[in-house]
């Protein structure tokens, strides 16, 4: 198989490490993950390296391995480096956003929990007994449960 592989690298030169390196970054839309990306543009920069030197193909394989671990390295502490900083960090959690925020009860707040309306969402609600227009404060929220206190 080693052969065969060597084979085409050795007839199409350059040509087949930018194949590969298109291929890898096809892969990577099918499949994403941010990791065969590394390996594709690594391969792609081998077949620039194949034009300008003559060595073999098992040297550029090498090349080619080294650089792609390299690559991915770098490339995974720039992408959580870049993650890491959001200007709204609760902006896809719903429940977070409610934290804090007071509301009027439409309903009592009895033994077995109750009822509230946030939006055009209702919660399930847990916290001391209170009656209708009691004012309460989200202070944490526990699965598909708001637990509120008296504001």
């Amino acid at each position: 198989m080693l052969d065969v592989l060597e084979t085409l690298f050795l007839r199409y030169g350059a040509w087949s490490w930018w194949l590969l390196g298109l291929i890898l970054l096809g892969l990577e839309i099918l499949a994403p993950g941010f990791v065969l990306v590394w390996f594709g543009a690594s391969a792609v920069l081998v077949g620039a390296l194949a034009l300008v030197v003559d060595w073999s193909v098992r040297t550029l394989a090498l090349i080619w391995a080294a650089l792609s671990i390299v690559l991915l390295l770098a490339g995974r502490r720039f992408v959580r480096h870049a993650d890491a900083g959001s200007e709204d960090p609760l902006l896809n959690d719903r429940a977070g956003r409610i934290v804090g925020r007071t509301f009027t009860l439409a309903e009592p707040l009895g033994e077995n929990g109750g009822h509230l309306t946030v939006d055009d969402t209702s919660w399930r609600i847990r916290g001391p007994l209170l009656p209708i227009g009691a004012r309460v404060v989200v202070r944490a929220v526990e699965g598909p449960v708001l637990v509120v206190e008296a504001a």
